[in-house]
């Protein structure tokens, strides 16, 4: 099925995405003057830390999607907002866009730290619950102060789980249009797609200790936007 896009009505930057790319803009130049000159770190504060855990706040769900590590990071992530972000908020207007971006953004906040939870974190809390039932005064402190950093770090930080489902929205309405790879070899978007799924799944099944890309987010918002894009139609 394909979902045309008259060119008379077709708007370059939508409000949405104009909007968008301000804020993350203002807030990226806000975090480093914050930084050096207060040494307040928006980042910490503003990133999500782990649902219950001490650093855990209510609104970091939503203000996670607008830090980013570095500029390169910025860079690409709007980009890539911008670029297909456009298309689909002239397809289904700014306010269903708009949701779509949060809830794909959130949502695949909460899976990256289901999984995490399940797969990472929960077998070694169990473990040091164990240590804690058997430890005399000396060693209760550490333990206590281990369980709490494993609980409070990393964060995560940035728009890409969000920018992960728009760009699996597009792949899934718009499956054979042609997108240039390394922008001159022409690929069709579902395939570009099934590449991009195939390269997070196998950086998961890796699970190189060096990299801190949070690729259960960028899963996570691919799931929520093609749930979406599914169950509420095109």
């Amino acid at each position: 099925m394909s979902n045309p896009i008259s060119p008379g009505r077709f708007e370059f930057l939508p409000p949405v995405v104009k909007n968008m790319v301000i804020i993350n803009g203002l807030c990226f130049l806000g975090t480093y003057v914050l930084q050096t000159s207060l040494g307040l770190d928006l980042i910490e504060v503003l990133g999500m830390h782990l649902p219950g855990s001490k650093a855990y706040s209510f609104w970091q769900p939503l203000t996670h999607l607008f830090m980013h590590g570095n500029f390169e990071h910025l860079l690409f992530n709007m980009f890539s907002f911008w670029m297909f972000g456009s298309i689909l908020e002239n397809v289904w207007g700014s306010s269903r866009f708009l949701t779509f971006y949060l809830v794909a953004g959130v949502g695949a906040a909460f899976l990256h730290y289901l999984v995490v939870f399940l797969m990472d974190i929960r077998p070694e809390l169990l473990w040091i619950e164990d240590q804690i039932k058997m430890a005399n005064a000396e060693t209760l402190l550490g333990l206590e102060s281990r369980k709490e950093d494993l609980l409070s770090g990393p964060n995560i930080i940035g728009a890409s789980g969000a920018v992960a489902g728009i760009w699996i929205a597009f792949a899934t309405m718009f499956p054979n249009n042609y997108l240039y790879l390394f922008f001159f070899v022409p690929v069709k978007a579902k395939y570009l797609a099934m590449m991009y799924v195939g390269f997070e799944l196998l950086a998961v099944v890796q699970a190189n200790p060096t990299d801190n890309v949070a690729h259960f987010a960028h899963l996570g918002g691919m799931l929520f936007g093609f749930a979406m894009v599914r169950w509420f139609g095109r």
